[in-house]
């Protein structure tokens, strides 16, 4: 039971995340099916409140003179973007989370959402259907179904 919780609290982090949880879990011999369900779950936990709270830090953050710059930087790219990205916003969000290498994942594309100033309601889908992906590549990878040599 305690192996469950470390695989959940590993892939709860940013950059670890499902793709260092799983090889871990597997490594210390949590069963498959439980292994990726626990890394699902935990993957998936800090996504609501990143992106229900994180624009809120981000343009709190904003509103400050000496250190505001960078975080107005990061809102205005998001918004040029959203504007270009409309229609294709779900595709590549979901693209970018499922994508089973560092610097991509859950968090990222979180922050992604709060940046485009997506909604919880718009964003979640790509973001849960791309971390089952992410899941499902890692797992084969992991247990050597799939190969890149």
């Amino acid at each position: 039971m305690l192996n469950i919780l470390y695989v959940v609290l590993i892939s709860m982090l940013p950059v670890i995340e499902l793709r260092g949880a799983i090889p871990i879990g597997l490594g210390i011999g949590v069963d498959t099916w439980v292994c990726v369900a626990a890394a699902i779950i935990g993957n998936l936990i800090p996504i609501p409140f990143l992106i229900i709270f994180g624009g809120r830090i981000l343009r709190y953050l904003a509103g400050f003179e000496k250190i505001g710059k960078p975080f107005k930087w990061i809102l205005s790219l998001g918004e040029r973007k959203v504007a270009k990205m409309h229609k294709v916003l779900f595709w590549g969000l979901l693209a970018f989370v499922a994508i089973p290498l560092p610097g991509t994942g859950a968090w990222t594309g979180a922050l992604a959402a709060i940046t485009l100033n997506l909604p919880l309601k718009k964003a979640i889908l790509p973001i849960v259907i791309g971390v089952l992906i992410a899941a499902g590549a890692v797992t084969l990878i992991s247990l050597g179904v799939l190969r890149f040599t």
